[in-house]
């Protein structure tokens, strides 16, 4: 595949990887020998040191989306629209990194040679994968701009001044709005996801809203041949590596199951949190050796998701974005509180609607700053993942690295 021309805009980024990675090379000291990793002599070389600040960084780029606001009062919620956007900074930021080291020791170490050339192949068929992941994405936050609609238009229904009781044609307005955005929301729920705006992602039906590109012809022919949904297929079947194969490959390979490891952990927690087609959680960590510095805060971000995903009001939602279930319990209390209310309401139902108008706001605005930053977001990750990979074939192709 000939290289593109974002390739060239890139170097600035490459430069600003290498930069920081022999910044880092300076700054950390040799491994232990016990460390599972590509350090395999007792003198690691600047690779190797640059290989182990790859790995560490990504150790703390994955320790940061754990913080909460009681450790940090600045960090966002666990699976909120900014929590979200700091996950995919921490991926755009590995990804970087991860194309500096490859490319920076790709002459001591020809990438088109076993054991590597398999693993790198097999990361390219995950990358192909996540860009439709990136398609359903997009779609699933189209989605939730509809959702946001109707909120407005309850929001606005009930808004008025706080000495002012709200009048039965503003309730009547307000849950009108609220009974179609519930319906629509049941609705995109069984039927698993953004299905028919999905289709349109890939080709046939025009829209107004110009979809991601795809990025080969390979992408498009996984969809139509049925391969597995976007959600899943990125996410399944990450092998260790064999310590033989991350000797001989001078600890690349290592990076790049490391690479895999925070692919599967970004997509997986993507769709976790956006309505997004064939959504399912149940995919399987294949055991990490935890020798691995960022194998830890990996393995308890997956247990932490996880388990928001089983709390009983989180079972049944059609995403684990903390701003779906305030959509989800507002629009409920809402209801609730003003079923079969007689009017003028009560000074205490007027303050329950009151209250939950106040969320009810509150939620419309942080989707109105947030979804558009995180559309940009899932729109730069595929840009990422289609020049990383393109360049990689591009390597692979030329007529010096065969053999």
């Amino acid at each position: 595949m000939p290289a593109t021309d974002s390739s060239s805009a890139a170097a600035p980024l490459t430069s600003f990887g290498r930069s920081f990675l022999s910044h880092r090379r300076d700054q950390i000291p040799p491994p232990p020998p016990d460390h599972h990793s590509h350090s395999h002599t007792q003198h690691p070389s600047s690779s190797d040191l640059e290989i182990d600040a790859f790995h560490r960084h990504a150790a703390d780029l994955l320790h940061d989306l754990l913080s909460d606001s009681n450790s940090d009062p600045s960090a966002p919620d666990l699976l909120s629209l900014a929590w979200t956007r700091r996950l995919l900074d921490s991926f755009l930021i590995c990804l970087e990194e991860f194309r500096a080291i490859l490319f920076a020791l790709a002459d001591s170490q020809p990438l088109s040679r076993p054991p590597l050339d398999r693993l790198l192949l097999d990361f390219l068929d995950r990358a192909v994968k996540a860009l439709d992941l990136c398609n359903a994405l997009r779609d699933g936050l189209d989605l939730i701009r509809q959702w946001r609609k109707h909120l407005a238009i309850a929001a606005a229904a009930l808004a008025t001044a706080p000495a002012a009781q709200r009048g039965e044609a503003q309730i009547r307005r307000a849950r009108k709005a609220l009974t179609d955005l519930t319906i629509l929301m049941l609705d995109d729920k069984d039927a698993g996801g953004v299905v028919g705006q999905r289709n349109r992602s890939f080709g046939s039906a025009s829209t107004t809203r110009t979809p991601f590109p795809t990025a080969t012809a390979t992408t498009a022919g996984a969809a139509a041949a049925g391969a597995p949904g976007p959600a899943l297929a990125p996410i399944s079947g990450l092998t260790v590596p064999r310590a033989n194969d991350i000797a001989a490959t001078g600890g690349l390979a290592s990076a790049v199951y490391a690479m895999g490891a925070v692919l599967f952990v970004v997509t997986w927690a993507l769709v976790a949190a956006i309505p997004c087609q064939d959504r399912g959680l149940q995919a399987h960590l294949t055991a990490v050796p935890r020798t691995f510095p960022w194998a830890g805060p990996l393995i308890t971000l997956f247990d932490r998701i996880l388990d928001e995903s089983k709390k009983k009001d989180r079972k049944h939602s059609c995403g684990l974005l903390k701003e779906i279930h305030q959509i989800e319990r507002c629009s409920r209390q809402l209801m609730e509180v003003t079923d079969a209310a007689e009017f003028p309401l009560a000074d205490d139902k007027d303050s329950e609607v009151q209250e939950a108008t106040q969320e009810l706001v509150q939620v419309c605005g942080s989707l109105k700053d947030g979804l558009d930053p995180l559309e940009r977001q899932v729109r730069e990750m595929f840009h990422r993942v289609v020049r990383t990979r393109t360049e990689i074939l591009d390597y692979l192709s030329r007529p010096h690295n065969a053999g």
